[in-house]
């Protein structure tokens, strides 16, 4: 059975830094880009970061630019995603998710993710 499982979400003070983690069992996710998304509450789930299969080339929405890190060890078949300077308005569940097809580069596009995790919730507090 495929599975990603994020970890280390919570709740925290505004200015705070987490990293969480994305742990992949039932594959081999090494060919794979991955991915982050979020989704607050009573909103669309959004693109946060992606990157590619060696770790060499990232991407990430304006909003988390300069202020989040996705990186990824291809040993421990895990992606994380170090947050700083945590906001309010960062609250929400964060999935982690792989892509569908082995070699593609990394993007934003949600369809092109066909396995996600359930999510890890982090709550920001002003």
């Amino acid at each position: 059975q495929v599975r990603l499982v994020e970890s280390g979400g919570g709740l925290v003070q505004g200015g705070d830094s987490l990293k969480l983690s994305c742990a992949g069992s039932g594959r081999t996710f090494s060919p794979y880009a991955m991915a982050w998304f979020r989704q607050a509450p009573g909103k669309e789930r959004e693109f946060v970061a992606a990157i590619s299969t060696s770790g060499g080339s990232t991407h990430y929405s304006d909003s988390v630019k300069g202020r989040f890190t996705i990186s990824r060890d291809n040993a421990k078949n895990s992606v994380y995603l170090q947050i700083d300077s945590l906001k309010p308005e960062d609250t929400a569940v964060y999935y982690c998710a792989a892509d569908g097809i082995p070699g593609r580069a990394p993007s934003s596009r949600d369809l092109n993710y066909v396995y996600w995790g359930r999510g890890t919730q982090v709550t920001v507090s002003s």
